[in-house]
């Protein structure tokens, strides 16, 4: 008996091709990269949105020298336009927690060269509908742990259940407000704790 061989579909093959050109735009700007503790997670959220992943709107949510910046400083050499490929506009003017989110990533953040760019991302990627590891265009919930570990370690030392990240996030501005939105005695006992602690993959 042979086997027939399964053709992708149309869109897996779209998937794959973006996701090979993603892999290569990745490998390009680790070839290039400074040697600094975020170039793999930076490169990741580059090729992400030079693909067209992710909600980050123009230069990828940055000022014009920021992300000139970004570019000159960890992928010495790196041409990339200032237009998303996704075509995301993220109305800031719905944020009116911008700053009390920047305020908190800043308070947790240790001290490094990339700091306010990365803040500047995380932010951004609050915006998006999606996990913040998606919405930010790293490739894992894991990657985006990672990442804040290494950036924000006490922050993530809050977070010992386990929550997803941007429900975490304004968990921590409505406690600093003295909020408490969630009427559940204990996260255990909701009946929407799968909401917040659930697989983000």
């Amino acid at each position: 008996m042979s086997c027939i061989p399964v053709l992708a579909s149309p869109a897996e093959a779209d998937l794959a091709a973006k996701n090979q050109s993603r892999q290569a735009i990745r490998d390009d700007l680790l070839a290039r990269a400074s040697p600094t503790p975020n170039r793999v997670w930076l490169a990741q959220i580059i090729a992400s949105w030079a693909v067209g992943d992710g909600v980050l709107p123009d230069r990828m949510g940055l000022e014009p020298d920021d992300f000139k910046q970004l570019l000159a400083r960890h992928f010495s050499g790196y041409s990339l336009a200032e237009t998303a490929v996704s075509g995301s506009v993220l109305d800031y003017g719905r944020m009116l927690e911008k700053q009390d989110l920047e305020v908190l990533l800043r308070q947790f953040a240790v001290e490094a060269d990339d700091r306010e760019i990365l803040i500047s991302l995380i932010v951004s990627a609050c915006l998006g509908s999606d996990h913040l590891w998606q919405d930010l265009g790293l490739w894992s919930r894991k990657d985006l742990s990672d990442m804040l570990l290494r950036n924000f370690p006490e922050l993530v030392a809050r977070n010992s259940k386990d929550m997803k990240w941007k429900k975490f996030l304004y968990k921590q501005l409505c406690e600093a407000e003295g909020l408490y939105v969630c009427r559940a005695p204990s996260c255990e006992v909701c009946h929407d704790y799968p909401q917040c602690f659930g697989p983000e993959d």
